[in-house]
């Protein structure tokens, strides 16, 4: 990968922390990578919160990403128009582009680097406007800022996860522990998940909603996935049947 902003390096590999200045570590797409390959493999031991994390992550930088590439297809067309009129510009390069070897142990890894490319280009076609003049140095600062804060939010964001994830009492977390014969264990760990993450959506937790990636078939997650939604339509069935025998209880004035 060739990288020819200091901008895009910089959100590459990150910022370690610095005593002197007091200032905290800030993490680049090579720590995101290195936790999504983490969490890639919790995913694949049936943790319902990894898959939520994935599924997250993954719309997340989906989002960043679909919105640099309309600013990118925005930015062509101005200067196609600009070329139209007589005024060929160029989107500014580095003549000793900053290059790195690429060997992520996840999918994910690969999605955040081409995400980095992807503000690199951005972040070069901005500064060639501003020193032509095309756009002032608040406006491109701006348009600079924001899908890097969205990036680096999303960035510190995974380390809570995965903190919280690889606590050990989490560690042994799966969807074996949401089953109604979990042992108290299972449902303390349950507890301690909701209380740090909220409730695990449903869609999530049914498998009807899978993160983009996943490690083997999880073979053991089948049987699981099985009773989870056998369980959850005997419920939505038994509320139904609450609900109609509650309605034909009533009289014609409660039911308006």
């Amino acid at each position: 990968m060739a990288l020819h902003t200091r901008e895009a390096w910089r959100l590459f590999v990150g910022r370690p922390a610095e005593a002197k200045r007091r200032s905290r570590a800030i993490p680049g797409a090579v720590r995101f990578a290195a936790i999504c390959r983490s969490v890639w493999v919790l995913s694949a031991h049936d943790n319902p919160y990894a898959d939520w994390f994935l599924i997250r992550a993954h719309e997340e930088l989906t989002g960043v990403r679909q919105h640099i590439e309309q600013a990118v297809t925005q930015r062509e067309v101005e200067f196609d128009r600009l070329r139209q009129r007589g005024l060929n510009l160029t989107v500014m390069a580095s003549v000793q582009p900053m290059t790195v070897e690429l060997a992520f142990g996840s999918p994910y890894g690969y999605a955040a680097a081409e995400a980095v490319m992807e503000f690199d280009l951005h972040v070069r076609q901005v500064l060639s406007l501003v020193r032509r003049d095309r756009l002032s140095e608040e406006d491109g600062h701006a348009a600079i800022a924001e899908p890097r804060r969205r990036l680096r939010r999303l960035f510190l964001e995974s380390i809570t996860w995965e903190r919280g994830l690889r606590r050990d009492e989490l560690l042994p977390l799966s969807r074996q522990d949401f089953l109604p014969s979990a042992d108290e264990a299972a449902q303390a760990r349950v507890r301690a998940a909701a209380s740090q993450f909220g409730e695990v959506p449903l869609a999530v937790l049914t498998g009807q909603v899978r993160p983009r990636h996943t490690v083997g078939r999880r073979t053991a997650q089948t049987d699981n996935l099985r009773q989870l939604k056998r369980l959850l339509d005997v419920g939505r069935q038994a509320d139904c049947a609450v609900v109609a025998a509650h309605s034909l209880s009533m009289s014609p004035a409660e039911l308006l």
